[in-house]
């Protein structure tokens, strides 16, 4: 199989003879993202430490905004071999990246950085959630989060949660669902047109995240920009081809991994300063900032809890054990909740 991988080889001449060839490793990456905006700093720092801590023996080469697949193709493209590696979005993927998509249930933690480390220990920890990803053609290599789940909207402004019902919400994932449960008219739209549908009034709201929502410019058609503090969509992360992965060795192999967990560290560093100058900056832009009552966010949180069940059904017609799994995550958001509340940040512990 032909996975579009590049191999670099410099050559030493002297006097006529050829020296040993270095080969260097050049694993292609696919993100439908641009290249701009706080997750586009955690990809670009991803690929500077692969190649440092390989001290040049693995490079990862980005190919941004969608030149390789879309958001929606991005599993079967990685699959493929379309490249050897590329950036997925489990909502996008219910059925196929269902054990992934335990990180996007509605399981009252806004967090960004409690969130991603749960998720990857838990998806380093499974054999069963490794093995369903194999069968896949795929490798789990690190994660990040869109962080806790706001709604901005145009001509309109979500102040309770029955605020939604009757306008036309971009929405994914059981947030979504919520939000189509309490009235809404839900529109199927990816995150990277909301800025189109927001300005030509095919939408009224879209559930937004807000680095992204810098990161997209949205706040240009924004009038509002609800606080929900409930959750985040947190299965959104990096994968491999696993027949690419396979051909590294040992040593590639454990860089790309111990990258990969440290990502989360790094990017909720980064995600916690980026969603504090995006609200910043929606305010200077005239965006209306609005903080959801507590008693109205109590709504929602209610209203996911029925959509924890249907992910625990869903885990279990692929043979994983999902009342277990679910257990589990909760049990990692309680350990990293406890240390996050005892030692703090690890950006803020020295």
């Amino acid at each position: 199989m032909t996975f579009y991988r590049n191999i670099a080889l410099s050559c030493a001449m002297s006097v006529g003879l050829v020296g040993a060839a270095v080969a260097e490793t050049t694993l292609i990456h696919g993100e439908a993202g641009p290249n701009r905006g706080a997750r586009a700093a955690a990809l670009q720092w991803f690929a500077d430490q692969v190649s440092e801590r390989s001290s040049g023996d693995v490079k990862v080469d980005i190919q941004w905004g969608g030149a390789l697949f879309k958001a929606n193709a991005s599993v079967q493209s990685i699959s493929d071999g379309v490249a050897d590696m590329g950036s997925v979005i489990a909502v996008y993927y219910p059925q196929e990246m269902v054990g992934y998509g335990i990180a996007d249930l509605p399981v009252n933690n806004p967090d960004a950085w409690v969130g991603m480390r749960a998720t990857d220990d838990l998806m380093r920890s499974s054999g069963a959630i490794q093995a369903d990803l194999a069968d896949k053609g795929l490798v789990y290599i690190g994660t990040w989060t869109t962080s806790a789940v706001n709604i901005g909207c145009k001509d309109a402004a979500i102040r309770t949660a029955e605020d939604v019902k009757g306008l036309k919400v971009r929405g994914v994932g059981a947030y979504g669902k919520v939000f189509g449960e309490m009235g809404a008219n839900m529109v199927r739209m990816s995150i990277y047109d909301a800025y189109q549908g927001l300005d030509t009034g095919l939408i009224d709201c879209s559930q937004g995240y807000s680095y992204a929502v810098s990161a997209l410019k949205q706040g240009e058609v924004m009038d509002s920009y609800t606080l929900l503090d409930w959750g985040q969509v947190g299965g959104l992360g990096i994968f491999m081809n696993k027949d690419a992965y396979d051909d590294l060795s040992e040593a590639q192999q454990a860089v790309l991994n111990d990258v990969g967990a440290d990502m989360a560290d790094e990017f909720g560093r980064m995600i916690t300063a980026a969603n504090d100058k995006a609200i910043a900056s929606m305010k200077e832009q005239g965006v209306e900032i609005i903080t959801l009552p507590e008693a109205e966010r109590a709504k929602l949180v209610s209203m996911g809890e029925p959509f924890l069940g249907k992910w625990v059904e869903s885990a279990n017609a692929v043979g994983l054990q999902g009342d277990a799994l679910l257990e589990e995550y909760r049990g990692l958001i309680a350990k990293y909740t406890e240390e996050r509340d005892s030692m703090g940040y690890p950006w803020a512990r020295n």
